[in-house]
């Protein structure tokens, strides 16, 4: 059953689950854990059940993976049932030696039609080594490979609205996006601030206020507010954002990083502004999602080529200072805002 690894690998996923007839092996990696999780669940219920859950399901990680192990696990007949599960979380196939390598091979190009196999990676990078031909072909002949990545801002507003409405709370479609834009954007971190949210908030329709109060933006949605308001002339409010972050015990260093991460982007979208390209572009240049692109590419049109160009100067000069003086890095920070806002006083 030969498979290739495809953007529509979840929608054969979501299909196999839906007809209760899930392949023998699949591999599960990617940034979005909660869809990952959620699927494992889907599959465990279709597979196992709860009366004879402890003979037909078996997990293997780090400390207990070994190759005999998980052969007697693929083989198992299932006790009192039609099917059984093998979960294997963070191995490394590549990085294991040649002889369970080519053991592996064997075991997982003759999974009995009773046992689906699922290799996770959540913490472990999945990172094929192509030249290892051999397990290559055995793991993409034979099982699907599913990346969970990052929903795109449409589907995520979808969700964090459906998710509202099951704690019986509305929210408008603005404030769905606000809420993606100062989280990571990712359903396992959307889904804690959400129960948060409803928690907090006493009334039926969620504001803005509701989600400041309980909800602590990341570092790199606080940057880009404080850029904002360079780009707004409110500089006094650029600085209380700096201090704002400071106060939040955030490394100097982190904070200075996470500002250049953002004016190189802000500098790269400029450039394919001014050459007609869009934003489609720096999501793949800058390995960045849809809405924080369309941010971006908004956000660098109000800045001039040459404001863009002295803030990397300045950013170089304060990183250089930070790590190499015995200046105070929190100072140097504010330094560098006040150096900002008066570049962009000017134009």
């Amino acid at each position: 059953m030969a498979k290739e690894q495809s953007s529509d690998a979840l929608q054969r996923l979501k299909t196999a689950i839906q007809k209760q007839n899930p392949e023998r092996l699949y591999v599960f990696y990617g940034e979005e854990v909660f869809l990952m999780h959620h699927y494992l669940e889907q599959l465990r219920k279709i597979l196992v059940d709860e009366v004879t859950e402890s003979f037909n399901f078996h997990s293997l990680n780090s400390e207990t993976f070994d190759i005999l192990s998980f052969a007697d696990a693929v083989e198992n007949l299932p006790m009192m049932a039609d099917r059984t599960m093998v979960l294997v979380d963070e191995i490394d196939l590549f990085k294991l030696s040649e002889d369970t390598r080519n053991k592996i091979v064997d075991v997982i190009s003759d999974i009995p039609e009773y046992c689906t196999v699922v290799f996770t990676y959540e913490t472990t990078p999945w990172k094929p080594d192509k030249r290892q031909k051999k397990l290559w072909d055995a793991i993409n002949t034979n099982g699907v490979i599913v990346e969970f990545a990052k929903q795109n801002q449409r589907d995520l507003v979808n969700w964090i609205t459906r998710h509202f409405a099951s704690h019986k709370k509305q929210i408008s479609s603005d404030l769905c996006t606000y809420l993606i834009d100062i989280t990571d954007g990712t359903m396992t971190s959307l889904s804690g601030e959400i129960s948060k949210i409803a928690a907090y908030s006493g009334a039926d329709t969620i504001t803005r206020s509701d989600i400041d109060a309980v909800t602590e933006p990341v570092l790199d949605a606080v940057v880009f507010r404080m850029t904002d308001y360079l780009s707004a002339g409110e500089y006094g409010k650029a600085l209380q954002t700096l201090q704002k972050l400071l106060k939040m015990q955030q490394e100097p260093i982190a904070i200075l990083g996470a500002i250049g991460g953002h004016f190189r982007r802000l500098s790269t979208a400029r450039t394919l502004s001014e050459n007609g390209r869009g934003y489609g572009e720096l999501m793949k240049l800058c390995g960045i999602a849809d809405y924080p692109a369309r941010k971006a590419m908004d956000a660098a049109r109000r800045f001039s080529p040459k404001f863009c160009a002295k803030a990397a100067e300045l950013i170089i000069e304060t990183d250089y200072r930070m790590k190499t003086s015995y200046d105070d890095p929190e100072r140097l920070l504010e330094m560098l805002i006040l150096q900002l806002a008066e570049v962009a006083r000017n134009g």
